[in-house]
């Protein structure tokens, strides 16, 4: 199980169009083969910044999700969406139960 946590600092002005366009990011990406969770948090002490919980099956699912359609065309506008670099951090993980 891969697990990223990508943290977004976006402009304040810019946070409805933000909102706007990362639904469609997240509906399609809860729709990938492969895609357990792919959640957008908001921070609660952190003006205008959010967390994009995703967990996927494997590394395949990973490289799929970031080579979809909708991934790259959300990449394409999200720099005139940021405040600062998107923070990344990936985790190999497994349930515990």
């Amino acid at each position: 199980m891969i697990i990223i946590h990508a943290g977004l600092t976006v402009q304040k002005d810019k946070e409805e169009a933000f909102l706007a366009e990362v639904k469609t990011l997240v509906e399609a990406s809860r729709a990938e083969s492969g895609n357990i969770q792919y959640d957008l948090k908001k921070d609660t002490e952190k003006e205008a910044r959010y967390m994009m919980v995703e967990v996927w099956e494997n590394q395949e699912a990973v490289q799929n999700h970031n080579t979809s359609e909708h991934f790259v065309a959300f990449g394409q506008k999200a720099a005139s969406f940021m405040a600062a670099p998107t923070d990344v951090k990936v985790y190999a993980g497994e349930q515990v139960k």
